[in-house]
Formats: structure tokens, C-alpha cells, sequence
């Protein structure tokens, strides 16, 4: 065999033994590979990190949202109750002032009622019912334990004691006896001094309740005993 051709086939098993060398050590022949492999990994770690960091900045940024979110809207909500009690109350302020200057004419009418001109009973009636329907109501009075919160008391009358039998005095004494007691005593006289209830024997002027509390007293007369 001449020379030249026998070369061709040196070259071929020398290349395929550094082939081999390569393939067993698992790396290029430069030794390049194996580090760019770790580079990319930490390259990986990195950007997971960030990640994770971002992630974090943004999960604190939704709760603080979602914190200032329903505080507003608590406030929102308090603020929209304390406009409708507002309401309610300027409603009730105004309503109650016209009940209110619409009392003296109802005193005009009981009044004018009392000196027999039925004529103005049915407009007295009347004002009363459509007064009514906006929650007036009348007071009671006679025959009701005298209520500070509810009543004004104008005169406080002791009522008659009973006078011991006296074998001398007839049925005329006694009975004057028991009027001059029923005689009107000072009103600013303390009430329950002695501990005997108080009960209302006249109304004065009629006192009236709106939605429930007391717009007006009524004046009455007071017995202790």
C-alpha cells in the first residue's frame, strides 16, 4: 500500500479517540460547557428571588389596599346613617314646631267649646284628627296620679280629713268643718310631703304628647290624699 493511502485512515482513529476521550469525560475538550450550565442556573435562582420578592411587595400592597378599602367604606356607611338621623330629626324638629304653633288654636276651640258655641266643635275636632295622624295625642289628665314629667301642677289642695265624733257637734259643723279643709293651699306647697298620693282633680289647659314625648304639661289641680 503506498503512503498516501494509509493516512487517511491515521487521521480517522486519531480524531475518533479524542471523540471517545470527550464522550467519557462528558465535557467539550475546552472544559466550556460545565460552567456555563452553572452560570445559567444561578442566573434562574436570581430571577426566582426577585420574583418571589415582587410577588411579596405586591400581596403587601393588595391587603393594604383591601384594609384602606373597607375602612372607607365603614366610614361610608357611618356617615350615611348619621345624615339619615339628621333627616329624620330636622323632619321631626320641623313637624313638632307647627304641631306645636297650631296648640293655642285647639285651646281656642275647648275653650270656646266649654262657653257652649258647639259651632266651633266640629273645627276643633277636625284639627285634632288631622293632628292625630301626624302622632298629636291629648294628655289624660282628671282622675290620673298627678306626673311631674307630664303634668303642671297650678294649685295643690290637702283633702278634708275626717273629723272625730263629737257628741255636741251636729251635721251643719261637720260639713263646714270638711269645707273649710278642701280650701286651696299654697302651690309651691312640697309635693308627697307626707307621703300620700297626689292625684289630678281639674285640667286648666290641656297638655299633649307628639310621636310619643311630651310636647306640652298639661295644668292641672292637685288633691294630696
Amino acid at each position: 500500500m503506498s503512503p498516501s493511502a494509509s493516512e487517511p485512515s491515521a487521521v480517522a482513529e486519531a480524531a475518533g479517540g479524542e471523540l471517545d476521550e470527550s464522550a467519557e469525560s462528558g465535557s467539550s475538550p475546552d472544559g466550556a460547557e460545565p460552567e456555563l450550565d452553572a452560570a445559567a442556573a444561578e442566573e434562574v435562582g436570581d430571577n426566582r428571588a426577585d420574583l418571589l420578592a415582587q410577588l411579596d411587595t405586591v400581596t403587601a400592597e393588595r391587603d393594604d389596599y383591601l384594609d384602606q378599602l373597607q375602612r372607607q367604606r365603614a366610614e361610608f356607611q357611618n356617615y350615611r346613617k348619621r345624615v339619615e338621623a339628621e333627616r329624620r330629626q330636622q323632619v321631626y324638629a320641623g313637624v313638632s314646631r307647627l304641631v306645636e304653633s297650631l296648640l293655642p288654636v285647639l285651646d281656642g276651640c275647648d275653650a270656646a267649646t266649654a262657653q257652649g258655641h258647639s259651632e266651633v266643635t266640629a273645627v276643633g275636632q277636625s284639627l285634632m284628627v288631622a293632628l292625630g295622624k301626624a302622632g298629636l295625642e291629648r294628655i289624660d289628665a282628671v282622675g290620673e296620679p298627678f306626673d311631674p314629667t307630664q303634668h303642671e301642677a297650678v294649685t295643690i289642695e290637702q283633702a278634708p280629713a275626717a273629723p272625730a265624733p263629737d257628741e255636741g257637734a251636729d251635721a251643719s259643723d261637720l260639713e263646714e268643718a270638711a269645707s273649710g279643709a278642701a280650701m286651696p293651699s299654697d302651690a309651691d306647697a312640697p309635693a308627697h310631703a307626707d307621703g300620700a298620693p297626689q292625684v289630678v282633680t281639674a285640667e286648666l289647659r290641656s297638655g299633649f304628647r307628639f310621636d310619643g314625648r311630651v310636647l306640652r304639661a298639661a295644668m292641672v289641680k292637685v288633691r294630696t290624699g
